[in-house]
């Protein structure tokens, strides 16, 4: 699936169907707030288990309730349909 770097103008319009993400440093972005850093890591696992079944993982960082994630494909030096695909998994997570 897309490992093919996106244009500026192909990711801006497909954020519109991402709520809550954005573009920091080139790469999609999403801070989430939790209850508690239990379900802040109880949501980093489920998010695992999909980054895994595609190959293709966040980067991310978690303090206590707070889970900030990036997304890039390294491989394609950007943005990719990759990274939308797992942001929609994201997404779907969260409600």
């Amino acid at each position: 699936m897309g490992a093919e770097k996106l244009s500026q103008d192909a990711v801006q319009a497909k954020l519109a169907d991402r709520p809550g993400w954005s573009v920091a440093e080139g790469k999609l972005h999403r801070e989430l707030q939790f209850a508690d850093f239990n379900e802040a890591w109880g949501f980093m696992n489920r998010v695992a288990l999909y980054a895994e079944q595609m190959n293709h993982h966040p980067e991310w960082f978690n303090v206590y309730r707070t889970v900030r994630i990036d997304l890039a494909t390294h491989d394609a030096g950007g943005i990719t349909e990759l990274d939308f695909a797992l942001a929609a998994k994201i997404d779907a997570l969260v409600g």
